[in-house]
């Protein structure tokens, strides 16, 4: 079953601020590269991306419920071997 993806207000603005698609959130939620656990309970989906010809890592940071994700917050970093736990 699909899940219904959502945000919460603060973190649809800062998606708009850092010019982050909703697509390549909505992308790296139902297809994520590696998913890792975050602080209470949360999750964060993983997956690489290319900006400007530099690789980058995309973290979005969630809640689950039986039907749907809830984007906390969501951000790109030069620091992939910091969070990246796979491969």
């Amino acid at each position: 079953m699909i899940k219904k993806v959502e945000s919460i207000p603060v973190a649809g603005r800062k998606l708009t601020r850092r010019g982050i698609k909703r697509e390549l959130i909505e992308n790296t939620l139902l297809d994520p590269a590696e998913t890792v656990d975050g602080y209470g309970g949360r999750k964060v989906a993983h997956k690489k991306v290319l900006i400007d010809d530099k690789e980058y890592l995309l973290r979005v940071v969630y809640e689950e419920t039986e039907n749907t994700l809830t984007v906390v917050t969501t951000y790109v970093t030069s620091k992939i071997d910091r969070y990246w736990k796979g491969e």
